[in-house]
């Protein structure tokens, strides 16, 4: 099998993105591009094959490509994102995905933020937060039932997303940031707190044998590196003012290898 990253530019608007849990501060355009255009060498160094949807200078978050479609082997979910603003970016993403998943679509008025789904095998975690209502939960659980996943829904405190606060970082491994989940949510799975200070760090993205993780967070990055994990950082701070993470970047899927 071969990856295929999906991501899209920072639009020149990201400073008028959509915030909840974050005070508005000044974020640098041209920084935020350089630090992209790195995470998305990251992914390419990875084995990932990268493709690039261009930004909507009127699609502040555009960037945040996770939040549209939620994809599986056997389909693609587009979501209906929580932020009514958020809703004009999924007609590009939907375009690359229809060439290689069959689409489902979640429908009005439920609201679905695909930053609220973290996938663990069969097993699937929906944050309910201000993006994504029980409706929301519902309608993924009504598509991914018949496929035999089972679908769980989890409040989340305090937290945009529920991959702001919990991500799966190796077989039965989650890395929780507790502040914002119970950990009783995830019984059955061991979990690896955060370093204390470093609540951003709960955000990671599994690819292959590798974490991607967010440069700055050492005492994270020790505690995953002791568990015998391999570690990339990235440079993401820029996105982060804007409320986005590392998962929220890409749409990763699995892809028959060429020839196979």
């Amino acid at each position: 099998m071969a990856r295929l990253a999906i991501t899209r530019g920072v639009s020149p608007a990201i400073a008028r993105c959509e915030l909840t849990h974050r005070e508005r501060t000044p974020i640098d355009f041209e920084r935020a591009r350089r630090q992209h255009a790195a995470y998305e060498a990251a992914l390419t160094g990875l084995g990932c094959e990268v493709h690039r949807l261009p930004a909507d200078a009127d699609a502040p978050d555009c960037v945040f490509v996770e939040d549209v479609a939620v994809v599986f082997d056997e389909l693609a979910i587009l979501t209906r994102p929580g932020a009514v603003s958020r809703r004009r970016e999924t007609p590009p993403v939907a375009a690359a995905l229809a060439e290689r998943r069959r689409l489902v679509s979640i429908d009005a008025p439920a609201t679905l933020d695909g930053g609220d789904v973290l996938v663990a095998g069969r097993q699937v975690f929906v944050g309910l937060t201000s993006r994504t209502d029980e409706a929301g939960a519902a309608a993924l659980e009504r598509a991914l039932g018949p496929l035999g996943y089972e679908v769980t829904s989890v409040p989340v405190q305090g937290a945009l997303h529920l991959k702001s606060v919990a991500s799966h970082v190796a077989p039965g491994l989650l890395l929780i940031d507790p502040a914002g989940i119970d950990p009783a949510a995830f019984d059955g799975y061991e979990l690896l707190t955060v370093a204390e200070g470093e609540s951003p760090a709960a955000n990671a993205l599994w690819i292959g044998d590798t974490v991607l993780v967010a440069a700055g967070f050492d005492g994270t990055r020790k505690r995953l590196e002791q568990r015998g994990l391999k570690i990339v950082e990235v440079e993401n701070g820029e996105l982060a003012r804007a409320e986005g993470g590392l998962t929220c970047c890409s749409l990763i899927l699995e892809m028959p290898a060429r020839g196979a």
